[in-house]
């Protein structure tokens, strides 16, 4: 295992497990099966990972139990739990925080996050004074350190920073999202800020570990027996500002993989790099809208509709980002996809021809 140093932490394992897609009993969410997880747990710990993220909804309130549970048998000063305050779960963060400590069966949380802050109600958390309560946690001992997880836009992610000198932040990053997204501006804000990034879906929800055939054999090509999530898994790991990789583990398999490619020390070479990113245009001219963002289609929509914007909410929806769907309803009603009027004079400005009026009907549907 490889380890990194994290303050006081001098050895804190650069793969850290989380606990939200654990397996479970007939299909049911909630219904952990201990004994499969547990398996897991105990492959990890013993593979030198040290560090294990949980939140107060992951299967359905049971994965903070299922924690508490698993490393009881462990020192505590063995590893490090991660746990998450959930304002749209549980506005009250007292009375959660409470109950998460005795979910946990700890007397403390070492990192500890305000969960998933998304543009549509980030200014009411901030406004709810949860910042200063965990604050006080943190100078009392309940908690060692404390940042946020964040699924926002760059321009919330600065205003969040300027709201508290947090310790560490944890947002989505992995090479599909580096080169379509706005992953790679998010994580220059951090580097720059100096903020140690905990990375969640390296793998994009699974989408990097089942590439397409023709994505799948770009990689395949140069390395035969190298995983698809490997690839993702390195990439990451070549950032110099992220602490942590999380892996959501659902079998000891995947655990495997994971502590043989978390194992290794060597570089992603210029060649892996290239290779990565043509795997990642062929996967994405297969699943999604390929919009450029020249803006052609805008000057003429009657409605006014910033369009790229909306097709990157579409796209993120089709590649397993259903939560980027919540940024439409921080938006004007009237520039919501609602708003489009199936005209089509965005199809005739566009230089690709793209079928944008069918694409916004789509939108109407998901965000309903």
């Amino acid at each position: 295992m490889q380890y990194k140093k994290y303050r006081e932490i001098q050895n804190l394992s650069r793969l850290g497990m989380g606990l939200m897609r654990l397996p479970v009993q007939d299909g049911d969410y909630g219904r952990i099966d201990y004994e499969k997880a547990k398996a897991i747990v105990d492959r990890c710990m013993k593979g030198g990972i040290n560090y294990y993220d949980t939140a107060y909804i992951y299967h359905n309130g049971t994965s903070e139990e299922f924690a508490g549970k698993a490393l009881a048998e462990y020192p505590r000063d063995s590893y490090y739990i991660a746990d998450k305050f959930n304002f749209q779960a549980e506005p009250d963060y007292e009375k959660q925080f409470e109950e998460q400590l005795r979910r946990l069966r700890m007397d403390y949380i070492d990192f500890y996050l305000l969960h998933g802050i998304q543009d549509n109600f980030q200014e009411a958390i901030l406004a709810g004074g949860c910042i200063d309560y965990f604050d006080e946690q943190k100078k009392n001992g309940r908690i060692h350190y404390l940042g946020f997880s964040f699924h926002g836009n760059p321009e919330n992610l600065r205003k969040m920073l300027d709201q508290y000198p947090w310790d560490f932040v944890q947002i989505q990053l992995n090479y599909y999202d580096w080169y379509f997204g706005d992953a790679k501006e998010l994580y220059e804000i951090l580097e720059k800020a100096q903020i140690p990034v905990m990375v969640m879906e390296p793998v994009h929800g699974g989408l990097l570990a089942k590439l397409t055939d023709d994505a799948a054999a770009v990689l395949k090509g140069y390395s035969p027996d190298a995983s698809q999530a490997s690839w993702a898994m390195r990439w990451v790991m070549g950032l110099p500002g992220v602490q942590v990789v999380l892996s959501g583990m659902s079998d000891t398999a995947q655990a495997e993989d994971n502590l043989t490619t978390f194992d290794q020390t060597v570089s992603l070479s210029e060649e892996e790099q290239r290779l990565i990113h043509q795997a990642a245009d062929i996967q994405r001219k297969a699943v999604a809208v390929p919009c450029t963002s020249c803006r052609y289609c805008c000057a003429d929509c009657p409605a006014g509709l910033d369009i790229p914007k909306l097709l990157k909410y579409y796209n993120d929806y089709k590649l397993g980002g259903a939560w980027r769907l919540a940024g439409i309803s921080a938006m004007p009603e009237e520039k919501r996809p609602t708003a489009c009027v199936g005209c089509g004079s965005c199809t005739r400005h566009c230089p690709q021809g793209l079928e944008t009026p069918k694409y916004m009907e789509e939108l109407k549907k998901m965000a309903h």
